[in-house]
């Protein structure tokens, strides 16, 4: 694994090539946290529960062009948290569909998706 720091934003889309031990894996670096994936590129991401996860949370996905997310997808850790009905709203309005699911599985489902060309977005919280 590579020693590359970076500022808390890598552009650019990238598959996730791991995840685990409170990280993830990316862009041949490493990240301890928290990450939310966008088509405009990887950031560190503050919430560290299901509860956080709040349209404040997703300013910088509403702040995305409209139309160049379709899908986030919700990595909630190890076990399945619905989002709000206040965050479905707000996704709702920007025009993005929404699917919760554990961590793992949202890494897997993205990279086929982004394998695809589709655009989708991930919001993914780490797991222990």
């Amino acid at each position: 694994m590579s020693d590359k720091r970076y500022d808390g934003f890598v552009p650019g889309s990238h598959v996730i090539d791991g995840y685990g031990g409170g990280g993830f894996r990316f862009a041949d670096m490493s990240h301890r946290g928290s990450i939310l994936v966008l088509p405009s590129g990887v950031s560190a991401w503050a919430p560290v529960s299901a509860q956080e996860i709040t349209p404040a949370s997703l300013q910088a996905l509403f702040d995305e062009p409209r139309g160049a997310v379709e899908l986030l997808l919700i990595g909630t850790g190890r076990d399945l948290a619905p989002p709000s009905p206040e965050l479905r709203a707000a996704l709702r309005e920007a025009g993005v569909r929404v699917d919760s699911m554990a961590t793992g599985a949202a890494i897997s489902t993205y990279n086929i998706l982004l394998g695809e060309r589709r655009r989708v977005a991930a919001a993914l919280l780490a797991t222990p």
